[in-house]
């Protein structure tokens, strides 16, 4: 079996040093291949089945990292665009309790019925704050400004003890922490950062009996025989959560395979326990440096209050890191070294 660091030299070849994964991750060889292959395929006038393939291989195996049936993942291209659904399941009224900063896809959506209760609080105390009439809980189970993990086992015994539904996004998650995807009513992640994809795929998992979702954005591809669903209204939805799915962008998954064939064949906890490593070197150098972090244990999202000017000097010295409010944000992944945490160590301290 091939070691961790051979895998990652094979995969990947960085031409600065990149600490940005929480905007996009790195694409693999292996995935850059795959996208080859797909526009190959569709300049050659092949068949497409391949690639519809590709969107089946992608779902399974997100349903493993999920930790559940395939059965109950539906494929489609955004965060908002699922949340967007979940929103719709919600009768007017309806309370949503969300996090104050949470990103804004996992958000808007409920703010844009216009007939909806959405109240934030801080991420610390969202646990605390459902109350009997609340609907719904959404989060992200990490915070894209700077990292916070949200104390989700909290969150889910306080939402059941009040008989609220749950919604957790982990596209700031999924790839390094381990999911309990079953453990909510609903959850959802891109597959742009931690999961090492092209952009334009999404997976929702919806409960075994589909919660309280409706399919109102179903197509074709929702239904129990996609091509036999093209004309006229889709006369047998999928018996499946694919009743769900939106029409896919068939290179993203081709491309996606790979990625997740890359995660997978590394383990999460193996990614996690190197993206860890990295984040806490960074923290303690900061720390040196006289910086503080926002506190964030158990994330490889740093991010530092005060220091998000100097993005673009960063920048201009082949360091990728990310201006989130003001705040200098690094995110630490299986590509990263402790030689990358310490030249941008080093610059700070320019």
């Amino acid at each position: 079996m091939e070691t961790f660091e051979n895998l990652v030299r094979a995969e990947f070849a960085p031409k600065n040093t990149f600490l940005n994964t929480a905007s996009n991750a790195l694409l693999p060889a292996r995935t850059v291949t795959a996208l080859a292959e797909a526009a190959r395929l569709r300049a050659e006038g092949g068949a497409l089945d391949p690639l519809f393939a590709d969107v089946e291989a992608c779902r399974a195996a997100y349903a493993r990292l999920a930790g559940v049936s395939v059965e109950r993942v539906a494929a489609g291209a955004t965060v908002a665009l699922f949340t967007s659904l979940v929103a719709a399941s919600l009768p007017p009224g309806a309370e949503v309790l969300t996090a104050e900063g949470d990103f804004t896809s996992v958000l808007n959506p409920f703010h844009a019925r216009g007939d909806l209760k959405v109240r934030a609080v801080p991420l610390e105390r969202i646990a605390g704050s459902v109350r009997p009439d609340t609907a719904l809980v959404a989060v992200s189970a990490a915070q894209s400004a700077d990292g916070r993990i949200a104390d989700l086992a909290a969150l889910r015994e306080a939402a059941r003890a009040h008989g609220a539904r749950t919604y957790v996004d982990f596209s700031q998650a999924a790839g390094w922490l381990p999911m309990d995807a079953d453990g909510f009513d609903y959850s959802v992640a891109i597959t742009f950062k931690w999961l090492l994809g092209p952009h334009g795929a999404a997976f929702l998992v919806v409960p075994e009996d589909f919660g309280d979702l409706t399919p109102v954005q179903a197509g074709w591809v929702a239904g129990e025989r996609p091509w036999d669903s093209c004309y006229g209204p889709v006369t047998e939805l999928a018996r499946s959560a694919r009743r769900f799915d939106s029409s896919p962008a068939l290179f993203t998954y081709a491309g996606l395979r790979a990625s997740l064939e890359l995660v997978e064949e590394i383990g999460v906890d193996t990614i996690r326990a190197h993206d860890l490593a990295l984040a806490d070197r960074f923290r303690a150098g900061l720390a040196e440096l006289g910086h503080e972090a926002v506190p964030a244990p158990g994330s490889p999202i740093v991010s530092v209050p005060g220091l998000g000017r100097l993005q673009p000097q960063l920048a201009d010295k082949g360091i990728a890191v990310s201006d989130r409010a003001g705040n200098l944000r690094a995110s630490f992944h299986l590509y990263n070294s402790a030689t990358d945490v310490d030249r941008l160590l080093d610059a700070l301290s320019g």
